[in-house]
């Protein structure tokens, strides 16, 4: 059975004057992609004026809970005892976003609740994968 969580959660944007921006967003979990979480940001955000869904490793928002991770176009480290960083880097420029760590550590244990670490079906992503690559190839 295919399961998908959301969560709404709030994030203050950093700008580059050190000013907190208020933003909404949703943390999005699909059992179909079980390695993956999506953060989907509304367009009233977004520079472009559209929707924007960044997707990352959930292994990745596990360490980054714990402490500094990431080495690609987003990263996520610890800040203080109640606060996470998520930092995204785009051809666009770079955004840096602070989650209450309570509600990423929430939607995180709701994810294992629906897949457990370690029990992702490794072939069966790589075969969805595939067929969004190559269709009815």
């Amino acid at each position: 059975m295919d399961i998908t969580l959301e969560q709404p959660v709030r994030a203050c944007l950093i700008t580059g004057e050190d000013q907190e921006l208020p933003v909404a967003a949703t943390l999005r979990y699909a059992s179909t992609e079980p390695f993956a979480v999506h953060l989907d940001f509304p367009p009233e955000i977004a520079l472009a004026g559209e929707g924007v869904t960044w997707t990352f490793a959930r292994g990745l928002l596990e360490e980054g809970l714990r402490g500094p991770a990431g080495s690609g176009d987003v990263h996520i480290w610890p800040c203080g005892r109640s606060r996470t960083v998520v930092e995204f880097h785009s051809p666009l420029g770079m955004a840096l976003l602070q989650f209450d760590t309570p509600a990423l550590n929430r939607f995180l244990l709701r994810s294992y609740a629906v897949v457990a670490a370690g029990q992702e079906d490794v072939g069966a992503a790589v075969d969805r994968g595939l067929q969004a690559l190559l269709g009815n190839v």
